[in-house]
Formats: structure tokens, C-alpha cells, sequence
């Protein structure tokens, strides 16, 4: 689509985000000189090892965990995967904890605006037995901390609640659930101690306290372990506090790509004392929970861009061109409106919906003079179905298809967005001009 005559803007930073330079350069000696193969006990094996060791430490820091708590994935994807189809398959088939044998169907809660890499792992999950409840979200598309409780049973394994969402960039109150969920399972654990100094030792994670953990809960009448809390922070590196004990989760999930790193390279925090049946088997790396050769560039590239994680001082020149975007096309045109929270938000997203356009024919347009935005998650793009978010959020068909969004990233200009509102106030005219 873009013609050399053109400009080249890119504002679809959370789709993906280009590498850091200082990311690569990190990243090349691995592709070069040190290109061994990490579980290869030689000197050569060992120097790639370095580089693995060093990353786990870089993200271990950053998410306020231990080393042993970092676990490589090829992404955010896998990561949610192996998170929720992980768990509920060790819950069905521990010897311990089986809930085939017992005849339980595990329970899962997520919300109605979950990335498809957490919604259709669920789904799939109910394909195999297991019930799923899906929360709704208010017209800020924030979820409910009163809902996710009025949704535990006495079966519920697994809340996962995403913590930006990709499409809003609205942030979901992620610490006040893992607090309420904590508060729930401490109450559990509570009521099944014989005496009020007994507790689950699974309720501090420690390793190897599954049995016990499982004999006080069928005590207490539930039919399952502590109830565990996952997120998915891919759209939240850049922006939001992700320290694991700060926000009281058990699993997190991210990816390299949305933070100026490499592709094809993520990461689960894994909770010491957690169980995950592994969704691949072969050479045991990562404790035995992800087999596969390590992708060592891509590991030492993550570090990288993680210790590189932008500061408030870039926060806050992205939110002044995020405002000076709104300020500008409101002023410009009529009947347009924000999609998702403005308080409860990223500085570099805007959802804006038009009354009276398509919002893929206007994506296109830009696309035409330079421009790159989209109109919705990038993971869905050409699907041709109305975003399940804004529609979980309860706007109108017309105004849902009339939707772009708009991320921006710390390269971005304040020339690029004058030239951005130019040509998109252009665009919406003409296509409204045309619908008329």
C-alpha cells in the first residue's frame, strides 16, 4: 500500500513494535560468535547459557520475582496458553488432584474482552469439559471486582483477567482482584485448618504442597486447590507497575515484540509451588514445563528490551500527541467518539468510532496516503466480524464498525500526528460524503 511519495507513519504500536536498536545490537552476538546451543555443556554451549542467565535475572528484576520463576516462551500466545490449558490439564490429571476420577468439570472465569489468545484457549477448554464463565464489562470496558467474586464456585481453578485491554488500551483493576482472590483462598484455607494456626502450604506457593493443600480443601468443602490468577500483561510492560507480588498474581504472560524487542520471543511468570502439564514434550528445558532449543537471541533481546522499558518522561510526551490527536479531530469533526475509559487508560492508545463511515474503509485510506492504524487486534484483523470488545462494551453495531485504533509509540512525531489528523479528517470526509 505505501508509495515511496508518501510518508511512512506507523501508529499501530500495539499490534507490534519495531526493535530498538540497542535490542539488536544486544541480540547479534548471539547470531554470531556465540550462536551455541544453551543445554550444550561445552564452552560454547556455556557462553550462550550466559546470555539465557542473564535475561531470566533482567526480567526476574523487573517483575519483582525469582530466577527460577521466569519461564521462555515464543510469546505472549504460548504464554496464555500454557498458563490456562497448563493448569486445567494438571488439575484433570494429577494423581493428587484428579478431577476426572472425582467427576469434576474445573471452572474457569475471564471476561467478554479477553485477546483471542486467552478467549479461544478457553473456548477450547470447554471443548475439552471444562465450564467457563466469561464477565461482562461496563460501557468503560472496565471489569467488575464484585462480578469475578459473584462468579467463584465452588469449582473455580482459574481467574484470567487480562491487564491492558489491546484494543481500548483500558487498564483493568488487575492488584484489587489478586487481593480479593487472595482474601478468598485465605478464607478457604481458613475454614478447612483444623486449628487456627494450620494453613495450606500451597497458599504460599510452597513447592510440593499439593497433597496437603488438596486434603484441606475437600476438609473445606471445596472441590479444588487455591484458586489461581492469571494475567495477561503483553499491552502493560510499557506502561503499568508489573512487580508479581504488587499485584498478587500467580501467572503472568509477555511478549518481546510489543516492547521494541524481537519477535517470536515471550515469557510466563510462573509462581514457584504451581503445577503446569507441559503443552510440549522433548528436551526438558525450562524445568520441564517448555521443552525446545533455546531461542538465545531472542531471549537476550528481551532482556534488553526489558531493561530498556520506557520512562514516565516518554509516558508523558506519548499522552501529550495521544492529546493533541483527540483535541484535534473532535475540534475538527462531528460525531466522534471515544471508545474505553480515559482514566483508566495507557497514554498511547486511542479507540475512536465515527458515526456514518466503515472503519476499514478508513483504514485503508490512511493506509493509501502513508498512514498505519487499525481496527481492532491485530490477531483478528481480516476476520470481518464487529470487535467482540466494543460490542461487550455496548456499542451499536454502526458505531462499532465505524472504529480505528490508534497506538502510538515513542519514535512518533509531532509532525507525524499533524500530518496523521490532516489526512484523516480528509479521509472521514470523504467517506462520509460518499455514505451520504
Amino acid at each position: 500500500m505505501f508509495q515511496d511519495k508518501k510518508k511512512k507513519i506507523y501508529l499501530d504500536h500495539a499490534a507490534t513494535t519495531p526493535i530498538d536498536p540497542q535490542v539488536l545490537k544486544a541480540m547479534m552476538p548471539y547470531m554470531e560468535e556465540k550462536y551455541g546451543n544453551a543445554s550444550s555443556i561445552h564452552s560454547f554451549g556455556q557462553e550462550a547459557m550466559r546470555g539465557v542467565n542473564k535475561a531470566r535475572k533482567q526480567i526476574a528484576n523487573f517483575l519483582n520475582c525469582s530466577i527460577d520463576e521466569v519461564i521462555f516462551t515464543s510469546g505472549a500466545t504460548e504464554s496464555n496458553n500454557l498458563a490456562i490449558m497448563g493448569y486445567i490439564r494438571y488439575l484433570k490429571t494429577s494423581p493428587v488432584l484428579s478431577f476426572i476420577k472425582r467427576g469434576i468439570k474445573p471452572h474457569i472465569i475471564t471476561s467478554q474482552i479477553e485477546h483471542p489468545a486467552v478467549f479461544a484457549v478457553c473456548q477450547a477448554m470447554e471443548r475439552e469439559g471444562v465450564e467457563v464463565t466469561y464477565v461482562g464489562v461496563n460501557k468503560e470496558g472496565l471489569v467488575d471486582v464484585e462480578e469475578i467474586k459473584k462468579a467463584i464456585k465452588e469449582n473455580t481453578a482459574l481467574v484470567s483477567i487480562m491487564y491492558i485491554n489491546n484494543e481500548t488500551g483500558v487498564i483493568q483493576p488487575i492488584r484489587e482482584i489478586g487481593k480479593m482472590i487472595e482474601k478468598y483462598n485465605k478464607a478457604s484455607m481458613k475454614r478447612a485448618a483444623p486449628n487456627p494456626r494450620s494453613t495450606c502450604p500451597n497458599a504460599s506457593g510452597g513447592r510440593g504442597a499439593a497433597p496437603a493443600c488438596a486434603r484441606l480443601c475437600r476438609q473445606a468443602g471445596r472441590l479444588n486447590p487455591r484458586i489461581l490468577f492469571h494475567t495477561d500483561a503483553t499491552q502493560a510492560v510499557n506502561y503499568c507497575n508489573c512487580d508479581t507480588k504488587y499485584l498478587h498474581v500467580d501467572m503472568l504472560s509477555i511478549s518481546g515484540h510489543k516492547i521494541y524487542g524481537p519477535k517470536g520471543i515471550g515469557a510466563l511468570y510462573l509462581k514457584n509451588g504451581i503445577h503446569l502439564e507441559p503443552l510440549m514434550y522433548g528436551g526438558h528445558q525450562e524445568n520441564g514445563v517448555r521443552s525446545g532449543t533455546y531461542n538465545t537471541p531472542g531471549i537476550a533481546g528481551l532482556g534488553k528490551a526489558i531493561e530498556l522499558i520506557s520512562n514516565p518522561q516518554d509516558h508523558l510526551r506519548i499522552k501529550k500527541l495521544r492529546d493533541k490527536i483527540i483535541k484535534n479531530i473532535t475540534k475538527k469533526l462531528p460525531d466522534v467518539y471515544i471508545n474505553g475509559s480515559m482514566e483508566n487508560r495507557i497514554p498511547s492508545n486511542i479507540n475512536l468510532s465515527f458515526k456514518g463511515i466503515d472503519g476499514e474503509s478508513l483504514m485503508i485510506m490512511l493506509d493509501m496516503e502513508g498512514v498505519a492504524v487499525s481496527t481492532g487486534s491485530a490477531c483478528a484483523s481480516g476476520s470481518h466480524n464487529l470487535s467482540h470488545v466494543l460490542t461487550a462494551m455496548g456499542l451499536s453495531s454502526r458505531l462499532a464498525e465505524g472504529s480505528i485504533r490508534i497506538t502510538l509509540g515513542k519514535y512518533n512525531t509531532d509532525k507525524e500526528i499533524d500530518y496523521f489528523v490532516e489526512k484523516l479528517v480528509e479521509a472521514v470526509n470523504a467517506l462520509r460524503k460518499i455514505a451520504s
